[in-house]
């Protein structure tokens, strides 16, 4: 993921002119060698141990790209060390770090945001920007599909909770921005099929229940050989006027109901609007640029750190309620 950001830094130039990277830090000096060569950063100070990369070059910024079991750590010693602190999803292990880490900001005066760049797409502003603009009504319900089977190796395959932890946070993510309701409560289903070359979890069916009597489902595996799915999942968003659905890729579909006599009216179809703008559909380079604009302009970026617990909410509900069988209220 860290050639990812650097990608970002260096290919967007409105962002490249605003960062210098001073520093890069790995527990394999050689990785951290390898990424500056990569990405001609030589200027850079190298590093295994993060405390003293930060004393010795004194940055603003910190762009924490480890393992989820790290988070913690990395964010508050960034903190600590007053920068302002971009992580990678999820944005911690359990919710009592995850309060840790608002708690640390704030005393900090410093802003941690979390990288979900998926939600910087253009089909997810699309759906956000349809759903705004009351065409298909109030929403009542949004149910997504997410089924492939990608053979990663490495640490996804041994880890627990694997598809919720790692991956579905992303559409979970996606149903709270593009729905605007919040997550009240979840029931799970978390299953590792036959056949699966993962260690726990790869496949979950999960039910929420947001604000506004809004119903969200999920269905997905990462064990789905076969006919795939998007990496952005398959939506259906059911409004009081009408529907729309996303196939993930390039297809929109949206319309209301019709005029056509009988049992079932027909439906008119209706244009899904394009996003409101450019910028916000750029993935990774989105993110870091609202997150460099929230630290020039004093707003909030988007997906600051007391907004996103509630995504992380929703993960965690899951695997708690798939370990309970019972659902869990995670309005807090």
């Amino acid at each position: 993921m860290a050639k990812g950001w650097l990608r970002a830094v260096r290919d967007t130039p409105h962002i490249k002119d605003a960062i210098e990277i001073v520093g890069l830090v790995d527990l394999d000096r050689a990785t951290a060698e390898a990424l500056a060569t990569e990405f001609n950063l030589q200027q850079a100070v190298i590093g295994t141990d993060l405390e003293v990369v930060l004393a010795e070059t004194r940055p603003d910024i910190l762009l924490d790209v480890v393992i989820p079991n790290a988070r913690h750590s990395v964010v508050s010693a960034g903190l600590a060390h007053g920068c302002h602190v971009l992580s990678e999803k999820p944005m911690a292990t359990s919710m009592e770090e995850a309060q840790d880490l608002r708690r640390a900001a704030s005393a900090a005066g410093r802003i941690h945001a979390v990288v979900q760049n998926r939600r910087f797409i253009a089909g997810v502003r699309r759906m956000r920007r349809l759903v705004e603009s009351g065409a298909i009504g109030e929403v009542t319900g949004i149910h997504s599909d997410f089924f492939l089977g990608p053979h990663f190796g490495g640490f996804r395959e041994e880890m627990e909770n694997v598809l919720l932890l790692d991956m579905a946070i992303h559409t979970f993510d996606a149903a709270r921005f593009v729905s605007g309701k919040a997550p009240l409560s979840v029931y799970c289903v978390e299953t590792n099929p036959a056949g699966s070359w993962y260690a726990h979890g790869a496949a979950a069916n999960a039910i929420f229940r947001f604000s506004d009597d809004v119903v969200f489902t999920y269905r997905g595996s990462w064990c789905a050989e076969g006919e795939r799915t998007s990496w952005e999942s398959a939506w259906r968003i059911v409004g009081s006027k009408g529907m729309l659905t996303w196939d993930g890729e390039d297809t929109f579909r949206a319309a209301v109901a019709g005029n056509d006599p009988g049992l079932l009216p027909g439906f008119t179809s209706i244009d899904v609007p394009a996003p409101a703008r450019d910028e916000e559909t750029h993935g990774h380079a989105s993110v870091i640029a609202d997150f460099l604009d929230a630290i020039s302009t004093g707003r909030e970026p988007e997906t600051v750190n007391h907004d996103n617990i509630k995504s992380l909410a929703m993960v965690l509900g899951a695997i708690e309620s798939a370990k309970s069988g019972q659902s869990v209220d995670i309005s807090a």
